[in-house]
């Protein structure tokens, strides 16, 4: 997803490949944290999560705690923000000593933590 949202910003379609991605439901993204992610692809990837909050649903799975996610995103801040908008209606489902699965819903459920 960050090597098409960069291509597109390249070629100045960023707007309209984020009205595309906008028209899903559910948006899954897979491994987050697996390969790493540059500024520019941080910031991208925020753009989606910031924009997917409590218009569609999010699934992410990742093998990292939130307390490394700042790595991830190179910005504790912008990690900070990403967890605060998943977390604030989401699901986090831990099976076993595995990857976590969050499931950011768009409904106005609270979130439930489940192991």
């Amino acid at each position: 997803m960050v090597m098409m949202l960069r291509r597109a910003k390249e070629e100045d379609r960023l707007d309209k490949e984020l009205a595309s991605l906008a028209k899903n439901q559910v948006l899954a993204i897979d491994e987050l944290g697996y390969l790493p992610i540059d500024t520019e692809g941080a910031r991208l990837l925020f753009q989606v999560i910031a924009d997917s909050y409590e218009n569609r649903s999010l699934i992410i799975t990742t093998n990292l705690e939130f307390s490394r996610w700042g790595t991830v995103f190179g910005d504790d801040n912008m990690a900070a923000a990403v967890i605060d908008r998943l977390v604030h209606h989401g699901r986090l489902n831990r099976p076993g000593n595995h990857a976590a699965v969050l499931w950011a819903a768009a409904s106005g459920n609270e979130p439930e933590i489940s192991a």
